[in-house]
Formats: C-alpha cells, structure tokens, sequence
C-alpha cells in the first residue's frame, strides 16, 4: 500500500467522521455516543497509524493531526461520560444571568404570554374533572421558574401545586410572585429534572413547559418514566416546547436543543406513555419556533405487562 493509497483511506476516514459527527448532530442529543464513537474509532485508528510503513514525515503528520484531534474531541467529551456535565453545566451558567421575572421567564417576548396561558388552559380543560379524567386535587410544574405557569394555569384549577427547578433565585423570588396563593403551593424543590423523582402515584397533572429540550435524550426518556410513576390514576403528563421543524437543532447559547415530532414521539413511545392529544399553539408569530402541546398519560398495555 503506498502514500497516495493511505492518504486516500485517510481522507476516506475523515468524510465517514464528519458524516457520523452530523448525523448525530441532527437526531440524537446523546454525546456519549460522540464517546463511543471516540472510542472505538480514534482508538484502533492511531494504533493502526502507528504501524503502517507510511514514510517518515508523513507518519509523524497524520499520527500528530489525529492525535490533535483525538484530544479535542476528548476535550469536548469527557465531562460527558460522567453525565452529560457540560451540556447542564452550560445551561445553568446561562440561566444564572437571566432575570427571576415574567421577562426572563418568556426570554423577552413577554408579549405572548397571554396567548400562551389562555392556549395552556383551553388544552388543559380537556383532561381534567369529570368522569375518566385526571383529579384536581395535586399538580407538579416542572422547571417551574418563578411560576408563571403555577400562578396562572395549575394554580386556578389544582387544590395543590408544588413547584420544581434548578434555579434557586427562581424559587425564592416564586414565593413572593404567587404571593395570595401560597397557601396551594405546597412544595418548592431545588433540582435539576434529570436529577427529580416526583413522588410516587401522587400527581393529577405533571406540566413540563420549556424545559425538555434541557434535558439530553437519555435524561428526558428517563425522566418522561419517572413522571409517569409520579401520576395518580388517569394523571396525565402535558409537555408544551418548542419543535424543529426537522431534526434536532442546539442552541449554542443556553445549551438546549429543539427536537422535531418524530424524535419527541419516539421518546414518548419508548417511555411507555401515549399521546391521547396534540396541538400546535396558535397566535405566535410566524418568526417564533413552532410550539406544540400534547397530553400524555401511560400507554395500558406497558402497565399491565408490568413495564413500569
């Protein structure tokens, strides 16, 4: 094999990479993958390098441009393998410098918050009180913020909400926000989703509103199943978000990621709960990433063969 035929296996090597590294860019939001991949593929290609007869200064190139790139990959990787450090770690650094107000909580289109809590209610009548429908008598509002959701969706309809977020100045400033309604909130945790358990069989509804796309797809299947343990008899999950309209897109700036339909449907469908309704929100401006509502409850069939 000469060195026109390992440059081309090289550059071979190189296309394949930058195709894996999109493809999972776009559909999956796991980078212990990109570990894996580290693994297994820069790995055994270094050793192999390593003893090819390539030619002296060609050798020493290609070993050193691997090895450069092995190490900033790992750079980007490692804190993964202990839990996706950095993608968390980046979104609370953001969100330490967002204001704990209705402001901050809509990113400066506090403009449509009236539209988004007059749509959250309307689709919230629909599964709640009467017969075969989920209780009012225990909400949980997850990655609550100061609760403008608590405040103005749960707490008009629940005898009892509790609140959950990462963000202490959030919770502390909650207090003071749902001021009149305190009595109703019954609980503020200081955690991150991927770190809660809501307590067993106790919730009417679990909202999750702006805040799945924080957590990477192992972390929001994981969590999806621990709601759902969460829920009381007919409880329903609803999950309100921002979709792509292809793929999974990352936001740079606050660490999170927008998934499309398809790939928020497969990681209901694998949590073993079902979509009993979806909605897109209406009135929001055409520029705004589409918003999409959907009620979930546990999927029978994966309850009665024990599966959760």
């Amino acid at each position: 094999m000469n060195n026109m035929e390992h440059m081309g296996a090289h550059l071979a090597f190189k296309s394949r990479w930058h195709k894996t590294d999109e493809d999972l860019c776009r559909h999956s939001t796991s980078f212990i993958l990109h570990n894996a991949i580290r693994n297994d593929f820069f790995q055994s290609y270094l050793y192999l390098l390593a003893r090819l007869p390539l030619g002296g200064g060609l050798t020493k190139f290609v070993i050193n441009y691997y090895s450069f790139l092995a190490v900033k990959l790992y750079s980007l990787t490692s804190e993964v393998i202990n839990g996706e450090m950095q993608f968390y770690t980046r979104a609370k650094h953001f969100y330490r410098e967002v204001p704990a107000s209705e402001e901050g909580m809509m990113g400066d289109f506090i403009e449509l918050s009236n539209t988004d809590i007059e749509s959250s209610r309307k689709f919230l009548r629909n599964f709640i009180g009467g017969p075969g429908k989920a209780g009012t008598d225990f909400a949980l509002d997850c990655g609550s913020g100061i609760g403008r959701v608590s405040k103005n969706v749960l707490l008009p309809y629940f005898k009892h909400v509790e609140l959950v977020d990462m963000m202490e100045n959030f919770l502390v400033e909650a207090q003071h926000y749902l001021q009149g309604q305190g009595k109703k909130v019954d609980m503020y945790y200081c955690c991150s989703l991927q770190e809660f358990t809501p307590t067993p069989r106790k919730y009417d509804v679990i909202w999750i509103q702006w805040v799945s796309g924080n957590l990477t797809d192992k972390d929001l299947l994981a969590f999806l199943i621990r709601c759902q343990n969460g829920l009381k008899e007919n409880g329903i999950i609803i999950l309100k978000d921002n979709v792509a309209r292809e793929g999974c897109v990352l936001d740079q700036l606050d660490s999170s990621v927008i998934r499309d339909l398809n790939i928020l449907k497969s990681l209901i469908e694998k949590s073993g709960l079902t979509i009993l309704r979806q909605e897109r929100q209406e009135d929001f401006p055409e520029q705004c990433v589409p918003v999409w509502m959907m009620a979930l409850q546990k999927n029978p069939t994966c309850a009665r063969n024990g599966m959760l």
